[in-house]
């Protein structure tokens, strides 16, 4: 049989050719929009740093553990052998090794114990590069953005800052306090509630010793073994914001037990959970009645890495499009030197460069405005909110083209691009959907005014530069004036807003082809409705050039 197979394995029906190698031991951070925007935005200190990370990234071996964690699902256990309730959930060794090196590289809250300017903007490159499988970022995003929210209590914020800071990661379930590092999740949405999440009715009872006692429910509780949670619950005094660890510093398991783990569409390798608060014991973070201002500053943060995160995959998927498209051939030549193909990939690269200015340029905010400058502190206030819902909204669509230039091979689960596309989505919806972000953009107008003309101020530094940017932005400021339908209109309003900035940003950083093309397809009208449609004239050789996948 062994002779017969090496007979049909050596045979001319089963010679392999035209195929594309792996994409693997190359390095993300070569990416020129990304380097650029880390300079610009204050983090060069940490372009080593990012560059090692990002060859660990792209390497043969993160790209397996990245496989193996989305494949093998986490599983929860309620009970152990003999009857005793656990709430457990058990993850691939190889998520393990996911979390142990983002936390080894800072991805997580280390920026909070790192005083040098740019902290949180290589932080966010970091994490931008760390691509192998990105359901493990959710509890590192959670633990980088529960710092601000938990120093509304300073006794708590003094004992867990620094093991939430802490460059160690140790995923046993025991006392937080007896732990060399620990990481962070929230549980906000109910039922009935979902991103209403003033209509929650998990109950606060207070204890009289300082703490309280929560009863209720969460339909949404990610990463569920993180060591502590920021949860919202009703208390005497209105919604409020409760610090609960998973195991009490008595060393018993805190009341909180999992119901199940969501059946997602992506996001495998993290667990997502419904959990049950049956009697467990939490203490009050900020004012009773002041949940939601408590942690917002918690929500603003993930809707940054949410951006991040759709930005990155624009470019993840983008690097997969190019590289196949560097081996395949098709008719007798290239898929890259190909016309129409040349188009697709151009266009993909173009939005992969805005977004990505975008968000970095939302991180450099978030940098500045943690140490102290309220001018950029109101920019972010309303940039982010438009472009979270923007990046992200984009993402979607950008991913089910870069899987179409692999053709058939695109729909097949070994290319990788099946998992990129279902995980495209998410960022989407998680921390506020659609109508969320947008209409948290009109929120940020009305409770703080002066950040629109900080967003003008921002936008003004190009004025006369560009015709078609010029125009856009007068017609987003009278926009902007027409109050009675803006609501009805918040979506439009948030993309005309990321679109300004993007095109202004290019405009002054840009590469001047990519500028050009952007410019000429998202502001000037010469645009179809599906990307690959970019009008003729345009130098794409330069921006095909900077996508090129680099070890």
């Amino acid at each position: 049989m062994a002779h017969d197979l090496s007979l049909l394995a050596s045979s001319g029906t089963h010679a392999v050719t035209n195929q594309v190698p792996p994409l693997e031991d190359y390095n993300p951070a070569t990416s020129p929009v990304l380097t650029e925007a880390l300079i610009r935005e204050g983090g060069e200190w940490g372009l080593d740093e990012v560059h090692a990370l990002g060859a660990l990234s792209g390497s043969r071996q993160a790209q397996r553990w990245g496989e193996l964690a989305d494949r093998n699902r986490p599983i929860l256990h309620t009970h152990d052998r003999y009857g005793h309730r656990i709430d457990e959930v058990e993850y691939d060794p190889a998520y393990h090794e996911l979390m142990s090196v983002a936390v080894s590289y800072g991805l997580h809250a280390a920026p909070w114990a790192d005083d040098r300017p740019g902290a949180h903007v290589v932080r966010a490159a970091k994490t931008s590069v760390w691509t192998p499988e990105p359901g493990h970022i959710c509890p590192i995003s959670m633990t980088y953005a529960v710092v601000p929210a938990l120093r509304f209590n300073p006794e708590l914020a003094k004992i867990y800052e620094p093991l939430l800071t802490s460059r160690v990661y140790d995923p046993e379930l025991k006392i937080p306090t007896t732990k060399l590092g620990i990481t962070a999740g929230m549980s906000m949405t109910e039922k009935q509630g979902g991103s209403d999440v003033r209509a929650g009715t998990t109950q606060a009872t207070p204890n009289g010793d300082g703490s309280y006692t929560l009863t209720g429910h969460k339909w949404f509780t990610s990463a569920p073994m993180c060591d502590i949670f920021l949860v919202l619950a009703q208390a005497p005094g209105g919604l409020s914001c409760f610090f609960l660890p998973r195991i009490l510093p008595d060393g018993r398991r805190n009341r909180m037990f999992l119901q199940r783990l969501k059946d997602k569409l992506g996001n495998h390798a993290n667990a997502s959970s419904e959990v049950e608060y049956d009697g467990a014991t939490a203490w009050l973070v900020g004012e009773e009645g002041r949940g939601v201002p408590t942690i917002i500053e918690m929500v603003n943060l993930t809707r940054l890495d949410c951006t991040l995160g759709s930005a990155t995959s624009m470019r993840n998927g983008l690097s997969r499009a190019v590289h196949h498209a560097q081996h395949r051939k098709a008719f007798g030549a290239y898929l890259i030197d190909q016309p129409l193909m040349r188009n697709v990939l151009a266009d993909l690269a173009i939005e992969a460069e805005a977004a990505t200015m975008l968000a970095m340029r939302m991180a450099g905010a978030t940098d500045k405005a943690v140490h102290g400058d309220e001018r950029e502190k109101l920019l972010r206030r309303i940039g982010l909110a438009a472009g979270k819902y923007w990046v992200c909204k984009r993402a979607t669509p950008h991913a089910a083209e870069a899987m179409e230039c692999l053709g058939g091979n695109g729909y097949v689960e070994d290319s990788g691009m099946p998992r990129l596309y279902r995980e495209a989505p998410l960022m989407g919806i998680w921390e506020g959907s659609g109508n969320v972000s947008a209409l948290d953009t009109l929120r940020a107008m009305a409770t703080r005014p002066e950040c629109v003309e900080v967003l003008f101020d921002e936008l003004g530094q190009t004025a006369g530069h560009d015709e078609r940017l010029d125009a856009h932005v007068a017609t987003l400021q009278r926009d902007l004036g027409e109050l009675e339908t803006i609501q009805y209109r918040a979506r439009k309003v948030a993309e005309d807003i990321s679109l300004a900035l993007q095109g202004s940003l290019l405009v002054r950083h840009g590469h001047p082809a990519v500028a050009e093309a952007f410019l000429a397809s998202r502001l000037g009208g010469q645009w179809g409705s599906a990307f690959g449609t970019l009008p003729t004239g345009l130098d794409l050789a330069p921006i095909i050039e900077r996508a090129l996948v680099k070890g």
